[in-house]
């Protein structure tokens, strides 16, 4: 699932096997040229990416999506 609205950007995704763990936290940053991953000292994931290159993402994950092109 996907909120997209003008303050926040949340999605959610599930994976079975991993249920109730939280992959990652990303932000949405427009002046990215790519999607970046980094890795705290914690070992968790961070992930930093553009609307478009996350519409991307979801795509190739949910090639059945319907997600519009974001303008």
């Amino acid at each position: 699932a996907l909120w997209r609205t003008d303050e926040v950007n949340l999605s959610i995704s599930e994976k079975p096997n991993q249920a109730g763990q939280l992959r990652h936290l990303g932000f949405e940053d427009p002046q990215m040229l790519e999607m970046t991953l980094t890795y705290d000292s914690d070992g968790f994931m961070w992930q930093r990416f553009t609307a478009e290159q996350q519409r991307q993402e979801i795509l190739e994950l949910y090639p059945e999506a319907d997600y519009p092109e974001i303008s």
